[in-house]
């Protein structure tokens, strides 16, 4: 099976790509562009309080580098610690260029970056009411899961580890559960390192993979960029293909009835 005949389908709409970027800790635009190209990412995850989109006409706008008729703009709520600060910066999102499909985080701890669910509820279901399209950032609680999926959130994005801290999925069990009970997209966010990180996710049955830091902080990012794009290909191939069942046991490669001396 091709690629091009297995979409990631978020909101209505199909993207060949399933890896997701973001656009922070580049040294400029240039390279965040040529990032983005490397990985072949469609989907642009971008962090409104922190990246000028037209907000400040003065500075340097990213959306020269990845225009929004290239690339599906996602803004994003990162550094809002509270329902109302992350409902008030989507509502900004939807001024500055009405999106209205938005990356929903709420903050619940500086040091670990894990989402306040309890915030994150809150403002989904207030987002959710005014006609956004959120994909919601999620601890890997398979109850929880549900629960954004079940309120009309079009795709709910687990972390694999904390954000920024390349440690790669550390509960593979939880994430096949939350799989199990799927009913819109599940990707991976947060705290992938490395591409063998994003075959891990993807051969586990994940829609996608959004990344920024494992990109932005690698020695060559570019190169980096085209090897996530090449995990993510090899780990949705190899889950298509359905893994040979594991066994205690070895098992001959050659079968050893019929052989010319026996």
């Amino acid at each position: 099976m091709t690629m091009h005949k297995d979409p990631l389908v978020i909101a209505g709409r199909a993207y060949h790509s399933r890896l997701l970027v973001g656009t922070g800790k580049y040294k400029d635009f240039a390279e965040t562009r040529a990032a983005v190209d490397a990985a072949g990412a469609e989907i642009i995850t971008v962090a409104l309080r922190r990246v000028n989109l037209g907000q400040d006409r003065d500075a340097p706008n990213l959306l020269e580098a990845l225009p929004p008729d290239q690339f599906t703009i996602l803004p994003n709520t990162a550094g809002c610690y509270t329902a109302e600060d992350a409902v008030r910066t989507c509502r900004l999102a939807r001024e500055l260029g009405d999106w209205k499909l938005v990356k929903l985080e709420v903050i619940g701890d500086p040091q670990t970056l894990y989402p306040d669910m309890r915030q994150t509820y809150e403002a989904a279901k207030i987002l959710v009411a005014e006609g956004f399209e959120v994909m919601v950032y999620s601890m890997d609680d398979p109850v929880a899961c549900k629960a954004f999926a079940e309120m009309g959130c079009v795709a709910v994005m687990p972390l694999a580890a904390p954000i920024g801290s390349g440690l790669g999925i550390r509960n593979p069990y939880n994430l096949r559960i939350i799989l199990e009970q799927a009913t819109v997209p599940i990707l991976v966010d947060a705290g992938v390192g490395t591409a063998s990180d994003v075959a891990v996710a993807m051969e586990l049955g994940c829609d996608g993979v959004l990344l920024n830091t494992a990109i932005a902080a690698a020695k060559d990012p570019i190169l980096m960029a085209e090897a996530m794009r090449l995990g993510v290909d090899a780990g949705r191939k190899a889950f298509l293909a359905g893994r040979m069942p594991r066994k205690l046991y070895a098992s001959a490669s050659s079968p050893v009835e019929g052989t010319f001396f026996e």
